[in-house]
């Protein structure tokens, strides 16, 4: 499920994401599992409201990795 994030059109970090998903433009999120639940849950809300799917990543390491930058990431979303 990751590979998409290297191929598909993303967003990355807290801002970009919730922008997608406030405009119906995200199609899937990515959230680390070690990422502050303060800084997650307002994503996570927003997503269960509007049927976005979900994907729980062990780190923020490993998603900003799966991303392709050099940076650990809480979330990324790929977009419709």
């Amino acid at each position: 499920m990751l590979s998409k994030l290297c191929t598909h059109n993303k967003v990355v970090g807290m801002k970009q994401v919730r922008k997608a998903v406030i405009n119906n433009e995200a199609d899937i999120v990515y959230i680390a599992k070690d990422a502050k639940d303060k800084v997650v849950s307002d994503i996570e809300n927003i997503c269960k409201e509007k049927l976005i799917d979900i994907v729980y990543v062990d780190t923020m390491k490993e998603l900003g990795s799966s991303c392709g930058i050099d940076v650990s990431a809480a979330t990324a979303a790929i977009l419709k």
